[in-house]
């Protein structure tokens, strides 16, 4: 029998993002494989952790193809991405809560190319009078982020209910936590 190490991948991630302290044992069992099996693919957690970070920057990668950010006005390409996005949410909830991907000289370039790819999302938007220009496009690219992981994590955890992901992250993106009083 041939392990499918996408499948492998897949089952890990799914348990990782519900309980993200799960040991080698349970993905090895979440998997449906033995540990020595697991280990045998993959050295210990690091190493499944950044096979998961590649599996993640791919699939977001991805999203932002299916998104088509360059077509429409820029509030349709954020609710293209997001909905690209949410499938995978879970899994990049996951990953920007593990540092050693962002600790030292071992950055997967990947993230530089999603980062660049987002905030030239975000500039365009603004160019085109479509986003305030009083936020860079680095911090919104990071403050969709927080809100993909933190929609993720509500949704999971039953804080939120799942048909609301999308809707919550791009109303608040656009409009912000602050209240416009009628004059």
């Amino acid at each position: 029998m041939t392990l499918d190490r996408e499948q492998v991948l897949r089952s890990a991630a799914a348990l990782l993002t519900h309980r993200s302290t799960a040991t080698m044992d349970e993905v090895a069992k979440a998997a449906g494989i033995g540990r020595a099996t697991l280990h045998r693919h993959f050295a210990g957690r690091d190493a499944l952790v950044r096979a998961l970070e590649d599996l993640g920057i791919r699939e977001f990668e991805a999203a932002l193809d299916a998104a088509v950010l360059d077509e429409g006005t820029a509030e349709e390409g954020l609710r293209r991405l997001v909905a690209a996005v949410e499938p995978g949410a879970g899994l990049l909830s996951f990953l920007v809560t593990e540092n050693q991907l962002f600790e030292g000289d071992q950055v997967n370039d990947g993230w530089n190319r999603l980062d660049a790819r987002v905030s030239a999302f975000f500039r365009r938007g603004q160019e085109r009078g479509e986003f305030r220009i009083d936020l860079t496009p680095a911090w919104l690219t990071e403050a969709l982020y927080g809100l993909i992981g933190t929609g993720a994590w509500a949704v999971q955890v039953g804080r939120v209910a799942g048909q609301d992901f999308q809707y919550m992250i791009v109303e608040l993106l656009l409009g912000g936590a602050r209240r416009s009083v009628e004059k």
